[in-house]
């Protein structure tokens, strides 16, 4: 199959290095272009009007935490967000920033996304969709400012949970600050120096997306064609490696059903049984953008 797909429809290729560093020229080249060329502007956080497929994501929100709720019912098995995507070590290094992923820049969790199908749905009705996972930040936790390194892509936090404190949980962009507030989502561009706080004892939750920033013609050709070839750069595809080594474990972890004698339920997924998740982030077309809070990539 792999030789009648393209480079950038096959995601088990990569780019050789010299091409990697050429690609990310490239990238570095076109921002000047995609914000000029930007349907929405080119500002830190955006009106959530702008975008009509919002208020559907919120009216979602409510079913979505049920699944997260389920999720986070083992959060030592969940991975730490530099676990997956190495490039975020540059801003977090601990375990108080944890991830459960569904898509990353070409990569799809089919397991994560069936043991939560009303996240599935509701992603499913996000145009131009790249990444996307639950963000968990335990309390207390500091990323420190950043930026992304690609504007081509804007980023959407829905807040599935938030700290009754919510003043002190907070993401500043480009020095404006926003307070996530429950159900509620917020779109900014990341490529806009931005830091985080929770200095609250309670732990934040956010689904985590990115998507294809809205742009004219041809503007929007260029977007695409560097967000097919991002998947095959080595960043991400070191990320993808990891997230299928964590996910094969996951699964494969002997599940409370079996330590407490009752039968077993097949995966994907067990509702009943409890199998224990980016600034950058930082994802745009490097691990940073993959891995943010990207953190991009």
């Amino acid at each position: 199959m792999s030789a009648t797909r393209s480079p950038a429809q096959n995601p088990n290729r990569t780019l050789p290095r010299w091409l990697a560093r050429f690609f990310f020229q490239c990238v570095e080249a076109a921002q000047r272009r995609i914000a000029r060329g930007s349907l929405v502007g080119d500002k830190p956080i955006f009106d959530n009007a702008q975008f009509p497929w919002v208020e559907a994501l919120e009216a979602q929100a409510p079913a979505i935490a049920r699944e997260l709720d389920a999720v986070l019912a083992t959060p030592g098995r969940l991975p730490a967000f530099h676990e997956i995507s190495p490039d975020v070590a540059t801003i977090t290094q601990d375990h108080q920033w944890q991830t459960f992923v569904f898509l990353g820049y070409g990569m799809r969790a089919e397991r994560n996304l069936a043991r939560c199908p009303a996240t599935a749905a509701a992603l499913d009705g996000i145009p131009g969709l790249r990444t996307a996972f639950f963000s968990i930040l335990s309390p207390g936790k500091q990323i420190p400012l950043h930026r992304g390194p690609y504007n081509g892509v804007l980023r959407l936090h829905l807040a599935l949970k938030v700290p009754r404190e919510r003043e002190h949980c907070w993401i500043e962009v480009d020095g404006q600050r926003y307070a996530w507030q429950a159900n509620r989502a917020v779109v900014f561009d990341d490529a806009y120096p931005h830091q985080v706080h929770n200095d609250t004892d309670e732990t934040r939750v956010v689904l985590f997306v990115d998507f294809e920033r809205p742009c004219k013609a041809p503007v929007s050709w260029l977007n695409r064609l560097l967000l097919a070839f991002a998947p095959l750069t080595p960043e991400l595809q070191q990320a993808k490696a990891n997230h299928e080594r964590w996910e094969r474990d996951y699964y494969a972890a002997p599940t409370q059903a079996a330590t407490t004698g009752t039968p077993e339920t097949p995966e994907p997924p067990a509702p009943a049984v409890n199998p224990a998740t980016p600034d950058a982030p930082a994802d745009a077309p490097s691990a940073h953008t993959v891995a943010d809070e990207r953190a991009h990539s």
